[in-house]
Parts: C-alpha cells; structure tokens; sequence
C-alpha cells in the first residue's frame, strides 16, 4: 500500500471512529456534561468546538450552533431542555477544583 493510501486509510479509521464516539454520547444523554469534564476532561461541547476548530482551520465556515448540532444530533437549546440537569454542589466543585479559570 501506499503511503498516500495509508494516510487515506488512516483518516477514513479516525473518522469512523468519530462518528462512533459521536453516537455514542448521543445515545447517553444522561451523562451529563459536567461529569464528562470532571473524569475525562473534555464533554460534547469541547468535542463541538474542536470539530469547529478543524472546520475553520481548513478554510471551511462552521458556526457555533451548526458544530453543536452536529455532535449532539439537534439544536443545543433542545438538546438541554430534554436533557441536561442542575449541576450539584458537590459537580461544580469538582469542577472547579479540575478547572481552575474555565
């Protein structure tokens, strides 16, 4: 193979890959966001930020709202009106604590 076609390869796994993290999350709504930040240090909007990022660094114009969609699979407004939940004291702790100035 060669190593124009391994590259290709390599993309083509990555972005499967992807897409399987991204259903994932879109199949757990429950964990919530903040959980996400405090065990693994990154949730849904840091992945929607950096699709943007890639987006934008390859010249390509993806807003804010239009990266969200497509992570978590509908506006973000609806997405947390059906999903999201009040962080408790004890989450926004941790949070704080793992996060200093975010």
């Amino acid at each position: 193979m060669s190593e124009s076609e391994l590259e290709r390869q390599r993309e083509a796994l990555e972005a499967a890959a992807f897409r399987r993290l991204r259903d994932h999350l879109r199949a757990r709504p429950e964990v919530q966001n903040i959980d996400m930040m405090n065990l693994a240090g990154f949730c849904r909007n840091c992945l929607s930020r950096w699709y943007q990022e890639e987006a934008e660094a390859r010249g390509i114009a993806l807003d804010k709202a239009a990266a969200r969609e497509i992570v978590y699979g509908e506006p973000y407004e609806d997405w947390r009106a059906k999903h999201q939940t009040e962080a408790s004291a004890e989450q926004k702790a941790a949070f704080a604590a793992r996060n200093p100035g975010h």
